[in-house]
């Protein structure tokens, strides 16, 4: 089952420009990369990225992030996938536009 990262579209076209990303500024922050499972994503688009469009959702496969992928108590208590390394752009298996539309974001088919 995939996790899933939202970038910004500039975040996006940097990590492919790149090859590797260690994520937006908010997991520089926090020293590891943010994921969400298929139940949390739409509720980290909601929470975290409200008014923007033109995002982009990419699904990871977690068993091939090895050891550096801790699942760690977030949200009310719920286990998150965070990854404590760069994320490699050869280790998206796809990704796809995010829009925002008049009541939220549009997710592609699929996720859930």
């Amino acid at each position: 089952m995939p996790i899933y990262k939202i970038f910004l579209r500039p975040e996006w076209d940097a990590f492919k420009a790149a090859g590797e990303t260690l994520g937006a500024p908010v997991d520089l922050a926090d020293g590891y990369i943010h994921f969400s499972t298929a139940a949390q994503v739409a509720e980290t688009a909601a929470k975290h990225f409200a008014t923007q469009s033109d995002l982009v959702l990419v699904a990871v496969d977690p068993d091939r992030l090895g050891t550096a992928l801790k699942w760690e108590p977030s949200r009310g208590g719920a286990l998150f996938p965070h990854l404590y390394r760069a994320l490699r752009l050869d280790e998206v298996l796809w990704d796809k536009s995010l829009p925002l539309g008049a009541s939220g974001h549009i997710f592609p088919e699929g996720v859930w």
